[in-house]
């Protein structure tokens, strides 16, 4: 074990390094587990002990640091897993992109002359006019991005690229700063100059998320084009949005979470037993599927039980287990002592008034503010059941996209889809408006009931919202998030949504988890 000065300098290290490289990325096996543009992470000294704590919506890490190593704009830092003997390596570097600085930039500006190229060769007439992709974060614009305008007398139409070196992540975001810099140019020319529609350019075989988002925005508001560019050929086609194919859609059947919740039963009493008196009443019991219960603090997931066949034996036996993803332990006699100290800590540490410092504190903010507002729904959107409402719904996970935060019926039967984020989010109107598509898509899916009566949706035929009948009207869309975490590119991005799409972004108090309220709504249609 190392001294507490020990644990301190290399709590500090890491924290610098971070520090100076926002961007940054964790790799373990020459693979990237964490980004750290979207990923949290928290460091600190403890018992002697330097803990590093690192998380996304994809996964968590807890590690002991025994040691640091600096190399070129690198940092190796050495860790020990719990109850792992050998220690393991984890390696920061400035960014996800694996190629160097010099590679980098070059590939950026070859691509966005090659876009250049290919944008003259097609629209003969029209100038190709003022490209760049320099950073300007005040804009919220990155040098991933080409952007440029295409200019025909008094019209003109801005233009942004996307080369195929940039990761899938930026491929995927291009529409998003697309309608920034078509909002961008219209804010910015002059009077004799009309920006009337935006041309997006992403690579050949990537165009399919940006399609069916494309096929959603206003075409009243501005003449959306997208198209794909091989950047062998340099060719450059055109790509109908509104034929974006089957939707990618998987809709398991609705499971009893009551009766979930009593098969399990004898493994979540063995769990409550070695939860702090004081606090049971705080832990959230909620079933995972039908064989399958966790255990909640304020959103976070620290045990759970799974009811399932015994070994060698038709018999039916609990595993119990706590801790999450790679240090999700068994509860046996020998790991019980270890199970109550780490309980201890989590509910001394993950409480509304906890010190933003510590890593069991920040862990997962989106499922902490899922948690209180699914406990107080009825006082914040009155207009929703919440005795009708599903969260992390697995169904319309889709790539490389996440669950949708919370699905629920209103009290006129209509679906809603809420999408919430604790933190500030470039892409929050466009990842959500992902959810929108599909659960329409779901809910348009009607067929005719066994025996007769009302064609039911895709949803009520596996099971879902019971003995509720589920209107046929689109679902609204809710996107909700502390009124100083709402990117300011969210408000412009959101105008540009189809007017068939009835959203709402709902502003909540800062300090949510203490007192949850809405601070304001602003809605589609409002100025």
């Amino acid at each position: 074990m190392t001294s507490g000065t020990e644990s301190t300098q290399l709590a500090q290290r890491i924290e610098a390094y971070l520090a100076a490289h926002p961007a940054a990325a964790v790799l373990e096996d020459g693979r990237v587990t964490f980004d750290m543009r979207s990923a949290r992470y928290a460091v600190s000294e403890s018992h002697g002990r330097c803990l590093l704590q690192l998380w996304s919506e994809e996964r968590n890490l807890v590690r002991t640091v025994v040691g640091v190593e600096e190399r070129t704009k690198c940092l190796r830092v050495s860790t020990r897993r719990m109850g792992a003997t050998r220690p393991q390596s984890l390696e920061f570097v400035p960014t996800s992109d694996r190629r160097t600085p010099t590679t980098r930039d070059a590939a950026r500006r070859n691509y966005q002359r090659l876009l250049e190229r290919a944008l003259t060769r097609s629209f003969i007439g029209a100038k190709v006019d003022g490209f760049r992709s320099a950073m300007d974060l005040e804009h919220s614009f990155g040098p991933a991005y080409a952007r440029g305008r295409l200019l025909r007398g008094t019209a003109a139409d801005a233009v942004i690229g996307v080369g195929e070196t940039e990761s899938g992540a930026m491929a995927d975001g291009v529409l998003t700063l697309g309608v920034l810099w078509l909002d961008h140019c219209r804010q910015h020319s002059n009077a004799r100059r009309h920006f009337g529609g935006l041309k997006v350019v992403v690579p050949a075989g990537t165009w399919r998320t940006t399609g069916e988002r494309m096929a959603w925005l206003n075409r009243a508001a501005a003449d959306f084009q997208l198209f794909t560019l091989d950047e062998r050929s340099e060719e450059l086609a055109p790509v109908d949005v509104r034929d974006t194919g089957n939707l990618d859609s998987r809709l398991v059947h609705a499971f009893s979470a009551a009766a979930a919740l009593e098969r399990c039963q004898g493994g979540i009493d063995r769990l409550m037993a070695l939860v702090p008196e004081a606090a049971r009443e705080r832990v959230e019991v909620r079933a995972k599927s039908s064989t399958e219960a966790a255990l909640l603090l304020h959103g976070l997931e620290f045990a759970r039980t799974r009811h399932g066949a015994a070994a060698h034996s038709f018999a039916r036996e609990d595993e119990v287990t706590f801790g999450a993803g790679a240090n999700e332990t068994p509860l046996t006699p020998e790991s019980e002592a270890l199970c109550r100290e780490l309980l201890a800590r989590l509910f001394a540490s993950r409480h509304p008034d906890g010190a933003h410092t510590d890593p069991l504190f920040r862990m997962q903010p989106e499922r902490w503010l899922e948690s209180r507002l699914r406990g107080n729904i009825a006082e914040l959107l009155p207009n929703l059941r919440g005795d009708a409402m599903y969260s992390q719904v697995p169904a319309l996970s889709s790539g490389d996209r996440s669950m949708l935060d919370l699905l629920a019926l209103d009290h006129s039967g209509r679906l809603n889809v809420l999408e919430l984020k604790a933190d500030e989010d470039l892409h929050l109107p466009l990842q959500a408006l992902d959810y929108w598509i599909r659960v329409r898509a779901l809910n348009a899916d009607r067929q005719p009931a066994e025996g007769g009566g009302r064609p039911l949706s895709a949803f009520e035929r596996q099971g879902y919202f019971a003995g509720a009948a589920v209107s046929p009207l689109a679902p609204r869309l809710l996107l909700a998030a502390p009124a100083l975490r709402i990117h300011p590119a969210n408000a412009p991005v959101l105008r540009y949504l189809s007017p068939e799409i009835e959203w709402e972004l709902i502003a909540l108090s800062e300090h949510w988890r203490r007192e949850l309220k809405v601070v304001f709504r602003k809605r589609g249609g409002d100025r």
